[in-house]
């Protein structure tokens, strides 16, 4: 039995979609088309339902699905540790959240490029929310991201705790030593996008501790929040990592305040569907590359 066959058909079964399959493949529809009639004509069977709606799985399919993710995924881990991991070819997509980008990534990408020097990377950098989305839909194979992400049939695992800090620029009319909250609730609190977990987390803290004016300017790009802490627009409430530059250059400083900004937990995540041993080997990968690295700010799981 043809293995690529196997392969398409379970493409097909995810994402209820020929054509998207094929996207995903990095083929025609039509060579999809033939791999599913040549598997069915093989089986004597048939393995889906079309109509306009698109393809769902008959209760054979079904069936067929269990087993064939089975088979794909003992071939998969057979191939991987038998074979010339140089020899490996394809593409990974990686979705991460841009704290992780000033932090380990670049490490953790270096590293796969040693070990699978022919895997190519397709790297997207977005919200944890928006590739949470991405990990659900079949976009991205591996996310980085502030989780965990419930569902069926994902994987999480809990990387690093990246520390929160107060911090503004050295210039910004604000006394030294210990501050309260009141102190600087007349600035703009700069922190990130509306509807995250820190944005989330910074409300609920300002509400539990009688803050009752206050004015929070959102972003999904941190760059821009840096920035316009090293202008002084506003108060940072943003990792440690992030504004580790700045504070080096002197351009701003961590405030003494009290309470403190809650902390971001990451996660690794994807989909665990038995056929991705390259995502599972990437995050060993970033297991090690944590566990090696030295980072102000990054608390280390274990």
């Amino acid at each position: 039995m043809n293995f690529r066959f196997l392969e398409t058909f379970l493409w097909v079964a995810r994402l209820n979609s020929f054509s998207r399959a094929a996207e995903h493949l990095n083929t025609t529809q039509a060579s999809v088309s033939n791999r599913i009639a040549a598997l069915e004509q093989e089986l004597g069977v048939q393995l889906f339902i079309r109509d306009v709606r698109g393809v769902s799985l008959t209760p054979t399919g079904r069936l067929a699905f269990q087993q064939a993710q089975k088979i794909v995924s003992m071939t998969i881990d057979f191939r991987e540790l038998v074979s010339n991991r140089k020899a490996l070819r394809g593409t990974v997509r990686i979705g991460a959240a841009d704290t992780v980008v000033y932090s380990w990534l670049p490490a953790l990408i270096r590293r796969m490029n040693d070990r699978y020097p022919s895997v190519s990377l397709e790297l997207t950098i977005d919200t944890s929310l928006k590739i949470a989305q991405k990990i659900q839909a079949g976009e991205v194979d591996l996310g980085i991201i502030m989780g965990p992400l419930l569902g069926q049939d994902i994987f999480n695992i809990e990387i690093c705790t990246f520390e929160s800090c107060w911090v503004a620029a050295g210039d910004l009319k604000l006394p030294e030593g210990e501050l309260s909250i009141e102190e600087i609730a007349n600035y703009p609190l700069l922190t990130f996008s509306a509807g995250s977990q820190p944005h989330r987390a910074l409300i609920n803290l300002l509400e539990a501790n009688r803050v009752g004016d206050f004015r929070i300017y959102n972003s999904n790009s941190l760059s821009i929040m840096t920035r316009l802490v090293a202008a002084g627009v506003g108060v940072g409430a943003l990792p440690v990592v992030l504004v580790r530059d700045l504070i080096e250059r002197g351009q701003a400083r961590i405030l003494d305040l009290k309470p403190a900004v809650p902390s971001l937990v990451f996660h690794i995540v994807y989909q665990d569907r038995g056929d991705n041993a390259l995502a599972r080997a990437i995050t060993d990968m970033a297991v090690e590359i944590v566990a090696e690295t030295p980072l102000e700010g990054v608390v280390k799981v274990g």
